[in-house]
């Protein structure tokens, strides 16, 4: 407990003492009370075991200072389900970082990928990312038994719950959208990825316009105009045994790393990019520079899922790209632009290829829920170590944004 005295203090007169003079000093102090101080995140379990906990991470050279704690403190703690955070400004964070070790069974972890994932608030305020695992979300019973494998990173803006949402729904979409391409006896990725995110658009809005639906700890306080301006980017990245399909809308990012190389997957849909420039003025909107470019001077993106009030000049149709898989590729790296801000492709892969080539997989590592939706999630501790070292790395280097960031093995082809 610590005794805290207060007292005003007049103009002639300095505050050396809390001992009352006479009866005009005392109307000129503050009543005098004692101060509980409780502190708001309880020890961890290494602290109650009387270890110390570290003030700095030494990593490649680097020093990661305690102003990095978010990351730096997950990651000690990644055996634990939830990770109490201490951001700069004091605040209590509650956040995950969900490097998925859920064992999976020998006949399917031969077919299944390997990916590690890490996802922290950083320096945000509020954390409105989300990520979504989904191996073999569709899948197949003749040539590939493992079928389809769906991962995503979701940033919202604006509050989270349109990230959440689209974490919950949008790979339901897909499998309904690809089991209708396929009984009509084709795959056009480009159409099934369209349909899905408009559907996925229509239903956040509908969502959004019915306040009842929407949580009481949502940050647009159920105020129907706030949730307007409410919405996410999204990055998803399909894999079967032959293709690499990327359906992007918004600035989060896709690369691939081949025989060393970074390949982008994405492009970036910024108000300023020439096409996007075109197609917001051919529309009617303008586009605004306010620390960056901006549509309207609001939004630092021209796609994105959501953000009903910005229509037609934000737009939900995403960008797809269709990749042949490679005995040459490493890995595939989706993340937010939280990570994109500060971190280069040629850096992201640079880290991830290191990670990769100098783990092994470890099998020690205890089972962890899944938050992420997916059953029988396998997680690789080399995809791990680089998911947290990018994210580690992103936060070194100032990131003002949440980061996100899924690393997954590309070496052994299904």
């Amino acid at each position: 407990m610590a005794e805290i005295c207060y007292e005003v203090v007049g103009e002639s007169k300095s505050s050396t003492s809390c001992e009352p003079s006479s009866r005009a000093a005392r109307r000129r102090r503050m009543e005098v009370r004692n101060a509980k101080i409780v502190p708001q995140v309880p020890p961890s379990k290494a602290e109650e075991d009387g270890v110390e906990r570290p003030r700095s991470v030494e990593l490649c050279g680097v020093t990661f200072s305690w102003d990095c704690n978010n990351a730096v403190e997950n990651c000690r703690l990644v055996s634990e389900e939830k990770v109490i955070l201490q951001p700069e400004n004091g605040r209590t964070k509650e956040n995950l970082l969900t490097p998925i070790l859920t064992p999976l069974a020998a006949s399917s972890s031969d077919v299944w990928p390997k990916f590690g994932v890490a996802s922290v608030c950083g320096r945000r305020r509020d954390m409105e990312d989300a990520v979504a695992i989904q191996p073999s979300f569709y899948p197949s019973e003749h040539e590939n038994p493992a079928g389809f494998h769906y991962f995503a990173v979701y940033d919202g803006h604006g509050c989270s719950h349109v990230a959440t949402k689209c974490r919950e729904r949008l790979h339901e979409l897909i499998r309904e959208e690809l089991l209708l391409e396929i009984k009509a006896g084709s795959t056009q990725w480009k159409n099934v990825m369209e349909r899905s995110f408009i559907r996925m658009d229509k239903e956040v809005i509908a969502w959004n316009e019915n306040v009842v639906n929407i949580s009481a700890n949502c940050r647009c306080e159920l105020q129907t105009p706030e949730c307007d301006a409410v919405g996410s980017t999204a990055i998803v990245g399909i894999l079967s045994p032959d293709k690499i399909v990327i359906a992007n809308c918004g600035d989060s990012r896709a690369v691939l790393c081949r025989n060393g190389k970074a390949v982008p997957l994405s492009n970036d849909h910024k108000p300023d990019r020439p096409d996007e420039l075109d197609r917001i003025q051919a529309a009617g909107g303008r586009i605004i520079y306010w620390d960056g470019p901006r549509v309207l001077g609001v939004l630092a993106m021209s796609r994105a899922i959501g953000d009903n009030y910005l229509k037609p000049y934000v737009s939900c149709e995403p960008e797809v790209t269709i990749t042949d898989r490679s005995a040459d590729d490493d890995c595939l790296i989706l993340a937010s632009d939280g990570l994109w801000d500060v971190v280069s492709n040629e850096t992201a892969c640079g880290v991830a290829r290191m990670c990769l080539k100098g783990k092994a997989v470890s099998t020690s590592e205890p089972p962890m829920e899944s938050h992420d939706g997916g059953a029988g999630e396998n997680s690789d501790k080399a995809c791990t170590d680089a998911s947290m070292l990018l994210t580690k790395l992103a936060l070194a280097r100032r990131s003002s944004d949440n980061v996100s960031v899924v690393v997954i093995d590309l070496r052994k082809l299904s």
